[in-house]
């Protein structure tokens, strides 16, 4: 039978063991989730500069302070949803679009270059914009499931 200093030590030991897991953890999630902001932070830059607008107009027409748009382009600061897509309304985008950049939507199915086309296309209204992603979506998904990609191995027997 342990006396009670060696119970203390056992118990001091799990304590300090479970707090260090603990902080690797919260380190490790705040190490994501920088990374998640600081993509969804560069790519609001971006089609802020495609578009030729200043931080400034963006932030008025997406109702949001100049500071916070600033921080969240510099992934110091992580937008709810509703702030993507008050900024998506200031770019002319579809929140889609930055939700998928934040990982709160899954990525779309398809050849990436031709979605990044869809959306870059300033001819097409965001409906338009969001039927034909849909459409294309729902294409290749189905010319997936009915012409798989060759096995590698049986081209080269």
């Amino acid at each position: 039978m342990q006396n009670p200093s060696e119970i203390v030590s056992t118990v001091r030991e799990s304590v300090t063991h479970a707090a260090a897991s603990a902080a690797s953890a919260a380190a490790e999630a705040t190490t994501v989730s920088t990374a998640v902001s600081s993509q969804v932070g560069d790519f609001i830059r971006s089609q802020r500069n495609t578009a030729q607008v200043s931080l400034r107009e963006l932030a008025r027409a997406a109702g949001v302070s100049n500071p916070y748009l600033s921080q969240v382009e510099r992934g110091l600061r992580k937008p709810s949803a509703e702030i993507l897509a008050q900024i998506a309304r200031g770019l002319k985008i579809s929140a889609e679009t930055l939700y998928e950049q934040a990982g709160i939507l899954d990525r779309r199915s398809g050849n990436p270059d031709t979605v990044a086309a869809i959306r870059a296309d300033l001819s097409l209204s965001e409906r338009h914009k969001q039927v034909l992603l849909e459409l294309y979506e729902t294409y290749a998904r189905e010319h997936a499931l009915t012409h798989p990609a060759p096995d590698p191995q049986e081209e080269s027997a």
